[in-house]
């Protein structure tokens, strides 16, 4: 290298250095160019549309009278947008705790390769592979007062008739049953993916040092599964804000707001009140929370998460 610089000079060299690394560069943005036009065209544009639309104040009949808050403050003061906030809120904690639980527990007593548990993994992943709208219309049936399988198998045990869907202290909590049926055995592969890159010889190490089940699963299970509970943790908080097909098959958001969530609340705005705008401020709010949610969450498990070398 020395003889090559003081024969053509260091200058000629760096200079050849410099355009091969533009040469990398060119290459690189070439291939990324693709991905890059997709994104801006269906993740950034429309997000920079959302934004720009929350920001814009419009009268009914879509004239501009100006730019600032003015749409966030409406949406802050709507008495229907709290009672969707809170609503989600209560539909978070009845379907993320209870879902996340019963995947782990059924990863757990399924994670053994026999027919038995396999035959027992389809009966529990079969909820997912239908459409959400096509497990409300299920559940339409299931729910109906008086003649529903729920409460035909209820009167056996001696209870009268409830209406699921039209009593709203029981409304939210039949769409909560619903969800936590569909979503329990999609959370369970990944913990059976996570459970399969657990090394057996920490459990067998743990069983000569006397450790018993409950032991084994506080201190090896749960710690070495971090990684993929953060995952499905993050999936489950996205699936709370997207999921809507239900409430629209089966309630309308009703009876009296009691299972009007976000999402919902927007198509409201936007396709039935024609307030863009408003929809647009709470769209921009809900993807703002669900994203703190979703960094707070991951930053609160890493702090015990193991990753494995």
């Amino acid at each position: 290298m020395a003889e090559i610089e003081a024969r053509v000079g260091l200058p000629t060299v760096l200079a050849r250095r410099s355009a091969g690394r533009r040469s990398q560069l060119g290459r690189a943005a070439l291939l990324l160019a693709p991905s890059l036009v997709f994104l801006a065209a269906f993740t950034y544009w429309p997000i920079g549309q959302v934004i720009g639309q929350a920001l814009t104040i419009e009268t009914f009949g879509s004239d501009t009278v100006g730019y600032g808050l003015g749409n966030f403050e409406r949406l802050l003061a709507d008495a229907s947008f709290g009672r969707a906030l809170l609503n989600n809120l209560v539909y978070a904690l009845g379907t993320i705790v209870p879902s996340i639980a019963i995947a782990l527990a059924l990863a757990v007593g399924l994670q053994d390769a026999t027919r038995f548990n396999a035959g027992l993994r389809t009966v529990v992943f079969f909820p997912v592979l239908l459409p959400l709208v096509a497990a409300a219309a299920l559940f339409l049936f299931v729910f109906l007062p008086g003649i529903g399988l729920l409460d035909y198998y209820l009167a056996r045990l001696g209870a009268g008739s409830t209406n699921w869907l039209g009593d709203p202290d029981i409304a939210l909590w039949s769409l909560i049953g619903l969800t936590v049926w569909k979503n329990a055995g999609y959370y369970m592969l990944f913990f059976l993916a996570g459970l399969q890159a657990i090394p057996l010889d920490l459990y067998e190490a743990a069983r000569l040092e006397g450790a018993g089940a409950w032991g084994r699963f506080r201190r090896i299970t749960l710690p070495l599964l971090g990684p993929t509970l953060a995952f499905v943790l993050v999936i489950a908080l996205v699936n709370v804000i997207t999921q809507v097909d239900h409430v629209v098959v089966l309630t309308k958001g009703g009876p009296s707001d009691s299972t009007n969530l976000l999402l919902f609340y927007i198509y409201q705005q936007a396709h039935e009140n024609y307030d863009y705008g408003k929809a647009a401020a709470a769209t921009v709010l809900s993807v703002a929370g669900l994203l703190a949610l979703s960094l707070l969450s991951l930053r609160t498990l890493e702090r015990g998460i193991h990753y494995e070398a």
